[in-house]
């Protein structure tokens, strides 16, 4: 139903209008919501699929004759390329074209997720599950960079905030599914259902790039090539600025804390509550709804606090839960905090990823693909820090020790952010090139 309606919507778009006339900007404002609409379909089926495993490995082992652990081999083979493939796929679409890669990548992705439900062994399960992370790696980075491209600064903040509301929703969807899946389904049958409506997106992506070819690159000689020692520098000179080192410093720590935390809610509510995983799942997914709360309000938000604002209270909301989260018992009460945390998180998550959309402008698709590297890396090495807390503390101290510096992190960021002189947005000043149509 919604790939339709970006269709239909995208047809009545292509309605002649005259170039320079009142209605010229509207209708150009209006097909960038379009291109949104169109990233947030493929940003949430791709975050969908990446979560709905955790639920379901009980099923998996089952059926494979293998242990939790064993099973738990399928999410690694998702993360590991998901995680190093970051880093080749920015450069790549500042070479070559961000949406030009991204239709390959929704192809492969599609074709990898709906594999999934014929896989005959574990093996092969696997094989599919690291195709599928490598290949997915691609979209969410380079549809950052393209709104970057392509939604003046101004309004930038909104459009992400939109985009993350299609993340959001993946996560409510795949905690949620794959827990009703786990108990009365198949676990092949979401794998079919995900693969099929990927490929509606694929559809919809190629239908995009061939009614609107997207500019080649202005690059010359050997900057057109993509290549190893390309890419390295294309790294360095995206990142020689201090205030680029700072905010992926930022979104290091945000991973390591926030993320590390959170990796521990659902085994706290199963060790303190002995609640089901079916309930588990429906209580974080509450995450979700903390997301959908700061899209509704966003645009209040960035007028009320500006940037920093939003960033102190991000990191306060967010901190204020973890700490309330050990502190004071009751599930009644947790369900509060979780979506305090959703809420929290994409206060600042949100701005530190339209300040990274302005960090080189030349190299967007570089710049988000190591913004969403160091993320990634935080929650890996989050998770195992957190984890060796849980095993000798406790959930309380780590709670603490995941909230406390969040809300340090919004404090010292923003100290840190003034000391920089304040700059115009290159894009504030300049139109987008060319959107979906």
């Amino acid at each position: 139903m919604a790939a339709d309606q970006v269709a239909r919507t995208d047809d009545q778009l292509n309605e002649q209008v005259t170039p320079g006339s009142a209605d010229a900007q509207s209708v150009k404002q209006a097909r960038s919501y379009v291109a949104v609409a169109l990233l947030g379909a493929a940003g949430f089926i791709v975050t969908a699929d990446a979560r709905l495993v955790n639920p379901l490995l009980p099923i998996i082992a089952g059926q494979f004759h293998t242990s939790i652990g064993g099973a738990g081999g399928i999410v690694t083979a998702y993360a590991i390329p998901y995680g190093l493939f970051q880093l080749v796929y920015g450069p790549l679409g500042d070479r070559i074209g961000k949406v030009r890669v991204m239709v390959i990548a929704m192809g492969l992705f599609a074709f990898g997720t709906a594999a999934c439900a014929l896989a005959p062994n574990l093996l092969a399960l696997d094989a599919l599950r690291a195709i599928t992370g490598g290949v997915a790696a691609a979209l969410i980075p380079l549809s950052l960079a393209y709104i970057g491209d392509h939604i003046p600064y101004g309004r930038r903040q909104v459009a992400i905030s939109q985009y993350l509301t299609a993340i959001a929703l993946g996560n409510i969807m795949s905690t949620s599914i794959g827990g009703v899946v786990a108990d009365y389904l198949s676990w092949r049958y979401i794998f079919l259902a995900y693969g099929v409506i990927s490929l509606v997106v694929f559809g919809l992506f190629v239908r995009a790039a061939r009614r609107t070819p997207e500019p080649a690159p202005q690059r010359d000689g050997a900057q057109a090539r993509f290549s190893l020692r390309g890419a390295v520098n294309e790294y360095r000179h995206a990142l020689r600025a201090p205030v680029a080192r700072l905010v992926m410093f930022a979104v290091f720590c945000e991973g390591v804390f926030f993320f590390g935390g959170f990796a521990y809610t659902g085994a706290f509510l199963h060790a303190r509550y002995d609640l089901r995983y079916l309930v588990i799942g429906v209580i974080l997914a509450g995450f979700g709804l903390g997301s959908l709360l700061y899209s509704s309000i966003a645009r209040w938000t960035l007028r009320t606090l500006g940037e920093n604002g939003q960033i102190l209270a991000g990191g306060f909301i967010s901190g204020g839960a973890y700490i309330a989260i050990a502190l004071i018992p009751g599930v009644p009460l947790f369900i509060i905090l979780n979506i305090l945390l959703g809420l929290g998180y994409y206060l600042i998550h949100s701005t530190f990823q339209t300040k990274a959309t302005e960090l080189a402008p030349d190299a967007r698709g570089s710049v988000l693909s190591f913004f969403a590297f160091r993320l990634f890396l935080g929650q890996g090495i989050g998770a195992w820090l957190l984890g060796l807390t849980v095993n000798h503390s406790g959930y309380p101290l780590t709670f603490i020790i995941a909230g406390v510096p969040m809300a340090l992190l919004g404090v010292w960021f923003v100290w840190r952010v003034r000391r920089y002189p304040p700059t115009t947005p290159a894009s504030a000043k300049t139109a987008p090139q060319v959107v979906f149509e």
